[in-house]
């Protein structure tokens, strides 16, 4: 025990000592950085990396297939069964019972599950030369279809909104565990020095699971992702006030920076570095913010492939042209939320305007990546919480909660093209081949970004803790 408690003195004397040299010694401070990007930013260079600090640039495990990630949250859950998994048997038996094996110890989140079946409300066809099956209501994914992988195997634990979105973005149905994206930050670092390194992006309404779908959780919080608004400053009080121009917020901050410093030296506290790096990163984004949300240099025929009559009007369909230009400047992690889908009635109509409002934006992003170079390194995700029911609820045009199957699509860097993974049985009601949990497909996206999902850790309240808790396996059938 007694040694145990010199290394112990001896590791933090270590750590503090470390700190005094690089505030104090080496002559060269967080402020200093900041200046220095600023300068090369005005002096037409681009701006480098962030080069020192938590969010510097850092290698993974293994060489990865992909280094950055755009996450298209379709919040309220998508319904496999109108836009990516025909099921021929359900449209035959559309008003009879469900058979009764087919619900033996089933729970529905609001239905009973002996409701009258619902066949699907809208027609399907076959897309691209793979001949993927999806819904006529979405002719702009169906044009990349040979580019996508359609995963129709995925399953979740929980069966209402908040704690579904919860538990598919930080791998928890419980508050406080950090994001996909902060842990891909925290993992990877960021390679943009204007820009936070995890940028969120919201349409329709805010989302069930709030801030904890792209929060740290206890991670330091400079790895949680940062909305940018869609009016007005991007961020709240990123304006500076009448009086301070940019010279005397210079000052400021420097002054703020260096008593920071200070208390970083006597507690420790990464809550400090954290908030070190917010007050640099605001000051940069004064600079960065305009030029980025300002899409007049953009084509109009680029405009024009994302749907996007006014380009300062805020919407799906404009955030994902923000998304693409937002990984262009080296923001490691992007997220889009949705949150329309959740029919319970009106599903023919509401789906059908959903898949308006993203299904050509959805497309166009993929296809811009690709232009450009991007895809080849680039994860794109899109899919909701979890399905709906292949049973009736709200009359006779609605469907409920469903967690047993239900479908996501990705693309890009390392995974299979025109490929669809998985099956479900007649009715779209249970997962019948390869079956994809949401740790699954966490473990996986990790291991395209280089990290095996068992050694990404984090010591929170005496243990180690990671995005897939003590589950999850890499999905090989969906590799390239």
């Amino acid at each position: 025990m007694h040694h145990t408690t010199a290394r112990l003195v001896h590791e933090a004397r270590a750590r503090l000592l470390s700190r005094r040299w690089f505030f104090g010694d080496c002559g060269v401070g967080l402020a200093g950085i900041a200046a220095s990007s600023l300068l090369a930013a005005d002096a037409g260079a681009t701006p480098a990396a962030p080069a020192a600090g938590p969010l510097a640039p850092k290698q993974p495990h293994f060489a990865p297939r992909a280094k950055r990630v755009v996450y298209m949250f379709q919040a309220g859950a998508p319904s496999h069964l109108e836009l990516f998994d025909f099921k021929p048997e359900l449209a035959k038996r559309d008003g009879q019972l469900p058979p009764a094996e087919l619900l033996k110890g089933y729970r529905a989140a609001f239905i009973k599950p002996n409701s009258a079946l619902l066949g699907p409300k809208h027609a399907f066809r076959k897309y691209g030369a793979s001949g993927m099956e999806l819904s006529e209501i979405m002719p702009h994914i169906g044009a990349i279809a040979d580019d996508i992988c359609l995963v129709r195997s995925m399953q979740t634990d929980a069966v209402n909104h908040a704690p579904a979105q919860i538990m598919m973005n930080t791998g928890s149905q419980q508050f406080g565990r950090p994001s996909f994206g902060a842990w891909t930050l925290y993992g990877l670092g960021s390679e943009a020095s204007d820009l936070p390194g995890f940028v969120v992006l919201t349409s329709a309404k805010g989302t069930s699971g709030g801030a904890s779908n792209y929060g740290a959780g206890f991670l330091p919080t400079l790895y949680g992702g940062i909305p940018l608004r869609s009016g007005g400053d991007p961020l709240l009080y990123l304006s500076n006030p009448t009086g301070i121009d940019r010279e005397t917020q210079r000052a400021s901050l420097d002054t703020i920076t260096r008593l920071n410093a200070l208390a970083l030296q006597s507690a420790g506290d990464p809550e400090i570095t954290a908030r070190i790096q917010a007050y640099e990163m605001a000051y940069r984004l004064q600079a960065s913010a305009p030029e980025l949300l300002n899409l007049a240099s953009e084509p109009k025929a680029v405009l024009d492939r994302y749907g996007i009559d006014d380009p300062g009007k805020a919407g799906f369909a404009r955030n994902c042209l923000l998304a693409r230009r937002l990984l262009e400047r080296g923001v490691r992690f992007v997220q889009l939320f949705h949150e329309a889908w959740d029919q319970h009635g009106d599903l023919k109509n509401g789906i059908k305007r959903n898949c308006g409002d993203t299904d050509q934006a959805s497309a166009a992003l993929v296809m811009d990546l690709k232009e450009r170079g991007l895809l080849d390194d680039t994860i794109v995700v899109w899919g909701g919480e979890f399905g709906r029911t292949p049973m009736v609820q709200g009359g006779n045009d609605g469907r409920d909660h469903h967690n047993r199957a239900f479908t996501m699509w990705l693309a890009g860097g390392g995974i299979k093209r025109g490929h669809a993974h998985g099956q479900t049985d007649d009715f779209g009601f249970n997962v019948a081949a390869d079956p994809v949990h949401v740790h699954d497909l966490n473990a996986t996206l990790l291991h395209l970004l280089g990290f095996d999902h068992l050694r990404l850790t984090y010591r929170a309240q005496g243990r180690d803790y990671r995005l897939t808790d003590v589950h999850g396996n890499v999905v090989k059938g969906i590799l390239a």
